[in-house]
């Protein structure tokens, strides 16, 4: 049973996962799940996608996950994995046959500790719109965005490579990519005029396969967030 409209309250469980290898409990719009499907087809796994409507959870699915977030993936023999990251790193594990972390345990650690700071990029993206909603100065934070931007731009300068991982994609430019896709839709593509190798980066990423067969376009983004943060999100926006 997959689904692209969002399953609301009230709609009946899904059965056991019987005609796919995997399914992912997701919402089409959600950078962390998006994590996990880039993950999903950029090692070409069989899966199939159930979509939960955030605001409107179904009961059967705050059983799956309490916190009642996405993703969550969903095994054949019931096995519930939640949280973006995690998730991405069993799938890596599970199905090795195109693998993206690196196996040098230096390497792979070089990765992660680069994700740990990135997550307050996250931070950052998301207070500057919440903040100009507000009507707030947010030129603070935009110049710690900027800054932080930077030092991603050193990083890739440094390593000398066309990605975070070398000269292929790996895990991390997955793992770091749903929220440049949305820069311009999240009001924070200014900052990155200082960081041209991250700039670059972009250009590359979106030239990805896997990239452009799970990515939004920059409008379609504008006009989610637009409802999003004006606290009444469409996520079936365009089906």
């Amino acid at each position: 049973m997959a689904s692209q409209k969002c399953l609301v309250k009230g709609y009946p469980a899904p059965g056991p996962v019987t005609n796919s290898q995997i399914r992912i409990y997701s919402m089409r719009f959600c950078p962390f799940a998006e994590r996990t499907r880039l993950v999903l087809n950029a090692k070409g796994i069989k899966y199939e996608v159930i979509n939960i409507h955030l605001k409107n959870k179904p009961s059967w699915f705050l059983d799956k996950n309490p916190a009642g977030t996405v993703p969550v993936l969903e095994t054949v023999q019931g096995q519930l994995i939640c949280d973006s990251v995690i998730t991405c790193e069993y799938l890596d594990e599970m199905f090795q046959d195109k693998k993206l972390f690196p196996a040098d345990p230096f390497k792979k650690a070089q990765q992660k500790m680069l994700l740990e700071e990135f997550s307050k990029v996250i931070a950052l993206i998301y207070k500057i719109p919440i903040g100009k909603s507000k009507g707030e100065d947010t030129s603070a934070d935009e110049e710690e965005l900027k800054g932080k931007f930077i030092k991603l731009n050193e990083v890739l300068v440094g390593r000398k490579t066309k990605f975070f991982g070398g000269d292929s994609v790996t895990m991390i430019d997955y793992l770091m990519w749903p929220w440049f896709e949305r820069a311009d839709s999240f009001g924070v593509a200014r900052p990155l005029d200082a960081a041209p190798a991250l700039k670059e980066w972009m250009k590359r990423m979106v030239e990805d396969p896997t990239v452009k067969a799970t990515m939004f376009d920059s409008e379609t983004h504008k006009a989610f967030l637009k409802d999003y943060f004006d606290g009444k999100p469409n996520y079936d926006l365009g089906l």
